[in-house]
């Protein structure tokens, strides 16, 4: 019986493992591409929270909406971003790097500019 219970909870944690390694792969900076890109447009949506927040921009440049990935909630209050700058309509640009799959309209922001004003996100990256 102990053998048992042990290989079942060997098997509940390997299988864990292997979904925390692909919850990684996304949370990371893998999917991205290491070149450099910006995009403006006004919020559509936002979704704050964990892991991490994210703003719908209707891009001015395709007309298409991109889903921006921003920071952690600790990490949006640090670089001085609330609710009340994150408002629908408002206009961001958001610098960072988009998806390597050219098909996915996704962007890691570094740094966000609102009203002319900088929040950086990754004081450690340089963008």
């Amino acid at each position: 019986m102990q053998r048992r219970t042990f290989l079942a909870q060997a098997a509940a944690a390997a299988a864990l493992c292997g979904l925390a390694g692909r919850a990684r792969a996304h949370h990371g900076w893998a999917w991205a591409t290491e070149k450099e890109f910006e995009l403006t447009g006004p919020i559509k949506a936002v979704r704050l929270g964990n892991p991490h927040g994210e703003l719908t921009l209707g891009a001015a440049d395709d007309g298409e909406d991109w889903l921006v990935e921003i920071g952690q909630p600790w990490r949006n209050r640090r670089a001085g971003l609330t609710d009340e700058i994150l408002k629908i309509g408002t206009e961001v640009t958001a610098h960072g790097h988009r998806a390597v799959d050219p098909a996915q309209r996704l962007v890691k922001a570094e740094r966000l500019v609102i009203a002319g004003k900088d929040y950086n996100l990754y004081p450690d990256r340089t963008s």
